[in-house]
């Protein structure tokens, strides 16, 4: 069976390295090639094997030389659709953990995948434990009136809250199919003490050194409170998550958003 040929955008990123030899290490997948904005070298600096891995700025001359199947995009949303425009119509998968994406971004990744038949798969969170965590919060949310969720990040992260604290508040108040219940203040001694609100959920961020990626969803009835917690001590914990989908990129078409389409939740 013929490997499946990969190429990783944002390479010299956290995210990027760790996809990297995820790659490298996966017998049915093989790195062909590597793009950084601003590439320092010819070949990519990959001590896991002797093999040299072409490493580019430019993607597209990349595409054509590397011939790879899927591309990894752990970058920036901007960049990425910049990238989907480059690989899609040239019938390269794509496999994307960058959020940030519109709904406008989204209707244009779907059309060039329609247009070419080719597949993206597009994901908040890659981490298998993760994505059951926002499975298991859309069954309670059908019970329960109350929800609030508190995300905990390092101190690097750009955004909050969290790609995946919104996805899984957008999904809870689906499931729901109403507003849940958001207790007002009467007095708030100091803004934004309660976070932010979507569908009456509330949103706290915490961000601080010693921390890599943790999500609490906290749901309260009468007489009771339930408690989902979700703790990524490493990127290693994406990474099942990342070879899954491009295992399943080259058996699609069309967009795929999430995973868990991939995993039959």
């Amino acid at each position: 069976m013929a490997l499946i040929r990969v190429v990783v955008n944002g390479a010299l990123g956290r995210m990027g390295q760790e996809v990297a030899r995820a790659v490298l290490a996966d017998f049915g997948l093989r790195l062909v090639g590597a793009v950084e904005e601003k590439a320092p070298q010819p070949y990519l600096p990959a001590p896991e094997t002797p093999d040299l891995i072409p490493f580019s700025s430019n993607l597209g001359d990349l595409i054509e030389k590397a011939c790879p199947d899927v591309i990894v995009d752990f970058t920036r949303a901007q960049v990425a659709m910049e990238s989907t425009r480059i690989a899609l119509p040239l019938k390269v998968n794509m496999v994307i953990g960058t959020t940030g994406l519109s709904e406008a971004d989204l209707d244009e990744i779907r059309s060039l995948c329609d247009e070419h038949e080719v597949s993206a798969i597009v994901a908040p969170n890659f981490s298998l434990g993760a994505v059951l965590l926002m499975h298991l919060a859309k069954t309670a949310s059908r019970f329960f009136e109350n929800a609030e969720i508190i995300e905990m990040h390092h101190d690097k992260k750009l955004d909050a809250p969290s790609g995946t604290a919104m996805t899984t508040a957008r999904l809870m108040a689906e499931a729901r199919g109403s507003r849940f219940k958001y207790p007002s203040t009467e007095k708030e001694m100091l803004a934004g003490a309660r976070g932010g609100e979507v569908s009456g959920i509330a949103i706290h961020s915490v961000r601080m050194p010693g921390m890599m990626a943790s999500q609490e969803v906290l749901f309260g009835g009468k007489s009771q409170t339930l408690l989902l917690r979700h703790d990524a001590t490493s990127r290693e914990s994406y990474m099942p998550g990342v070879v899954l989908a491009v295992k399943e990129a080259v058996k699609r078409t069309g967009l795929v958003l999430g995973l868990d389409e991939l995993l039959g939740l």
